[in-house]
C-alpha cells in the first residue's frame, strides 16, 4: 500500500476503520520486509583446492542400521539425517556424495593442524614403519623427545611427564598423584565442569547430565563461577568463597586438590569468572593441597592470547593434563608435573601398556612443531577475535542469542527464549544446527540444558570460514 493512498483511505475513514487500515499497512509492510529478507541467497563455501575420490563404501543408512545392532545404544550423533564421514582435509570434512563441510567443531580434537596434515601424517606413517609399539621398561627416542617438548611449552618446574592414552586417563592419574602426594582423600572440583569417563573423574565431573550420577567419597563440587548465569556476576572472589567454605566445613580443613577446566568445554563454554582461579588456589594451597588444570579442551594455544588456558588467569598449577588436541586425533593424552610430586610414584609402580608409545609421541611432536611451524596461535588469536567479533554483532541482531563468550578458537553462543529469564532455547538450538549443516556448516552444542553452541574449529580456520560460519548462522536465525 502506497502513502498516498494509505492517506487518501485515512482522511475518508471512521477512526475504528483508520485503525484497521493502519494495522493491515503495518503487516503488509513486515511481509514485505520478511519477503525481502527470505530472498537473500545462502552464504557458499569458501573456495578449496581440494576434491576427493569418490566414495564406494557402505551408505550412511547402512552404517547406522549396522550401529543400532552392534554397538552400544547409548551412543548418539547429531543431526536428524546423520552425516556420514568419509574424509577430511585441514579444516573441512566430506560426505559419502564428495560434498564438503566446514568443520567447526572436531577442531577440539585435531587443534591447528586440521584433519590429515601432511607433516603429522607423515610423522606417524614413518614411526609406524619403523616401531609401532614398545614397552617404556625399553628405551625409544620419540617418547623421550617429546616429552622434552612438551616440558619446553609449560611454565616454571613443571616439567616431569606421564603419558596416558586419554583426557579421561590423565584427570583419574593427577588426582591419584595429588592423593598419594598430600595423604589426603579430598577433591574439589566445580559444578558444571567436565573432566572424563571412568568411576573417579565422573564424580569429579559435578553434574550428573554429563555423566552418570556416580557418587565418589571425598569428592565436593564447588559453585560454578559462570558470569552469564552465576549468582555473582564476574566476581571472581565471591565464588572462591564457597571452595574455602567447603575446606572449612566440608572437610577436616585439609584437601588433597582442587580441579578445574580454565574454561569449561562441555559446559558451554563457560569462561571463569576474573579472579575466581587464584583466591581458589590460594585456599586450596593453604589447605595443603595442589591445583590441578584441565587442559584437555583449551590447551595448545586454542585461546590464542595463550598456549595454555589457565595463564589468561595469572595462575600457574601443580599439575597439568591434557589430551584430545594433543595429537591431532591421535589417542594420547598427558599429566604434566613437578620432579617433587612425580616422584610419589616411585612408591609404587606406575605403568601404562600403550600411553606414550613411539607412534602416538611422534604424532604429538609434529603437532608441536607444526603449531610453531605455521603460526597457529597467532592465527587462533587473530582470526578467533574477528569470529568472535562477529558473533557479537548477531547477538545485537537477534533476540535469541543471550550470550557470546570465550577465547581465541573455543566459543560460546548461547540461545535463549528470553533475555530477561534466561530461558534455554533447546530446540531452536537443535533446529539451528540442522539448518547449519544443510548449508555446509558443522558446529556442536553443549551447556547445561544443551543450548549452547561450541564453536571449536581447526586453529588453522580462516578469516573467509569465519565469515562463512556466521553467515551461515545469520542466514538460518534470520528464517526461525
Amino acid at each position: 500500500m502506497t502513502g498516498s493512498l494509505l492517506a487518501r483511505l485515512l482522511r475518508r475513514s471512521s477512526p475504528q476503520q483508520s485503525r484497521f487500515i493502519c494495522q493491515r499497512s503495518i503487516s503488509q509492510s513486515a511481509a514485505e520486509r520478511t519477503k525481502e529478507t527470505v530472498s537473500v541467497e545462502p552464504p557458499v563455501l569458501p573456495a578449496f583446492d581440494y576434491v576427493p575420490p569418490p566414495y564406494s563404501g557402505p551408505s550412511g543408512d547402512e552404517i547406522l542400521a549396522k550401529r543400532k545392532e552392534y554397538l552400544s545404544p547409548s551412543i548418539m550423533h547429531f543431526y536428524k539425517s546423520p552425516l556420514n564421514v568419509v574424509e577430511g582435509k585441514r579444516q573441512y570434512l566430506f560426505d559419502e556424495n564428495g560434498r564438503r563441510y566446514l568443520d567447526g567443531f572436531g577442531g577440539i580434537a585435531t587443534v591447528g593442524c586440521g584433519h590429515c596434515h601432511p607433516d603429522v601424517v607423515e610423522a606417524i606413517i614413518e614411526q609406524t614403519k619403523k616401531l609401532q609399539h614398545s614397552t617404556v621398561l625399553y628405551l625409544n627416542h620419540a617418547v623421550a623427545d617429546f616429552a622434552e617438548a612438551l616440558a619446553s611449552k609449560l611454565p616454571g618446574d613443571l616439567k616431569v611427564v606421564f603419558f596416558t592414552n586419554s583426557g579421561t586417563e590423565a584427570n583419574e592419574l593427577a588426582m591419584m598423584i595429588a592423593r598419594l602426594y598430600t595423604g589426603c582423600h579430598d577433591i574439589i572440583s566445580v559444578r558444571n565442569s567436565y573432566h572424563g569417563n571412568a568411576s573417579g573423574t565422573m564424580g569429579a565431573t559435578a553434574q550428573s547430565i554429563w555423566k552418570f550420577n556416580v557418587v565418589q567419597s571425598g569428592v565436593h563440587h564447588a559453585v560454578n563461577p559462570d558470569p552469564y548465569r552465576g549468582l555473582f556476576g564476574s566476581d571472581g572472589p565471591k565464588y572462591a568463597k564457597d571452595v574455602q567454605d567447603i575446606i572449612n566445613f566440608g572437610t577436616s580443613g585439609n584437601v588433597a586438590a582442587f580441579i578445574s577446566e580454565a574454561i569449561q568445554g562441555v559446559g558451554g563454554i563457560v569462561e571463569l569468572a576474573p579472579g575466581y582461579l587464584s583466591a581458589a588456589y590460594d585456599s586450596v594451597r593453604k589447605a595443603g593441597g595442589l591445583c590441578i588444570a584441565d587442559e584437555v579442551q583449551s590447551g595448545f594455544a586454542r585461546t590464542g592470547s595463550n598456549f595454555w588456558g589457565f595463564e589468561a588467569h595469572g595462575v600457574q598449577p601443580d599439575i597439568v593434563t591434557m589430551a584430545k588436541g594433543i595429537g591431532n586425533g591421535i589417542p594420547l593424552g598427558a599429566v604434566v608435573t613437578t620432579p617433587e610430586i612425580a616422584k610419589v610414584l616411585t612408591r609404587r609402580s606406575y605403568f601404562n601398556t600403550f600411553g606414550g608409545n613411539p607412534v602416538c609421541t611422534a604424532a604429538g611432536l609434529a603437532v608441536l612443531k607444526v603449531i610453531e611451524k605455521e603460526k597457529l596461535q597467532e592465527n587462533a588469536f587473530v582470526v578467533g577475535s574477528h569470529l568472535k567479533e562477529r558473533l557479537k554483532a548477531l547477538k545485537d541482531k537477534y533476540e535469541v542469542i543471550g550470550d557470546v563468550r570465550g577465547q581465541g578458537f573455543m566459543l560460546g553462543v548461547e540461545l535463549v527464549t528470553d533475555r530477561e529469564l534466561k530461558t534455554p532455547a533447546k530446540e531452536e538450538t537443535l533446529h539451528v544446527m540442522d539448518q547449519m549443516k544443510d548449508l555446509g556448516v558443522l558446529i556442536g552444542k553443549g551447556g547445561y540444558y544443551g543450548n549452547v553452541f561450541r564453536i571449536t574449529p581447526p586453529l588453522c580456520f580462516t578469516k573467509e570460514d569465519a565469515d562463512f560460519l556466521v553467515d551461515a548462522m545469520d542466514y538460518t536465525l534470520s528464517r526461525m
